[in-house]
């Protein structure tokens, strides 16, 4: 396989766009603060780096799975593409209609202690199993991908990796901050309405700028 990375063009659109999906609350955070709160920051690190070692593993389904479309037809791709982006208003829309919010409901009361592999474990199974994830990556990277470029997997990985990086030095941050801010999150009810806002409306902004996106071409580095 051709190594092709991502024109700097695509990149530099990319990385703000990861840090702004890491950062709206969602069933990851939840789950690095509330292992905080209940068990400590040790639990909240082995969290944290279980989450993200389940998301390497969508990232590498993407990336076989976009790397066959693109060898089926440059059309296959492009519908991808653009069902990609209505998803990511579809995702926005209906955390906007919501009752509740993102985090959905807080920790309650002490949590049992478990052993730190297990709960390794816990956070690759909780974001491998969960589909929704596969979905995200599938609409999310290859808005970033030019096929004129040379191959798309090693663009599609290359992407990936970033967004790895990106989100575990984040969740890790989280881990960090998980015992006094988590609690304070915990019990805000001004922050569990006003995430809603804030992770419906990136999702809004993500699937339309990808719909209206323009492929970079050749020359874009």
């Amino acid at each position: 396989m051709q190594l092709t990375l991502p024109s700097m063009a695509a990149l530099m659109l990319f990385v703000p766009t990861v840090i702004a999906v890491v950062a709206v609350p969602g069933p990851n955070m939840l789950l690095i603060l509330s292992r905080g709160i209940g068990q400590g920051r040790r639990a909240a690190f082995a969290s944290a780096v279980g989450v993200e070692l389940g998301t390497l593993v969508h990232v590498l389904g993407t990336v076989v799975g976009v790397s066959a479309l693109i060898a089926a037809s440059a059309l296959a791709f492009n519908v991808v593409k653009y069902a990609g982006a209505a998803y990511l208003v579809y995702l926005g829309v209906r955390t906007l209609l919501s009752k509740t919010g993102a985090l959905g409901e807080g920790p309650s009361g002490q949590e049992p202690h478990r052993p730190v592999g297990a709960l390794l474990r816990q956070g690759v199974l909780v974001n491998v199993l969960n589909p929704k994830v596969a979905l995200f990556f599938l609409a999310l990277l290859p808005q970033y991908v030019d096929p004129d470029r040379g191959s798309v997997a090693s663009q599609t990985l290359a992407l990936g990796l970033v967004f790895f990086a990106i989100a575990l030095a984040m969740d890790l941050v989280y881990a960090v901050a998980s015992i006094g801010v988590g609690a304070w999150l915990a019990r805000s009810v001004r922050f569990a309405r006003a995430q809603k806002y804030i992770t419906g409306c990136t999702y809004l902004v993500l699937g339309v700028s990808a719909a209206f996106a323009q492929p970079s071409g050749r020359h874009a580095d």
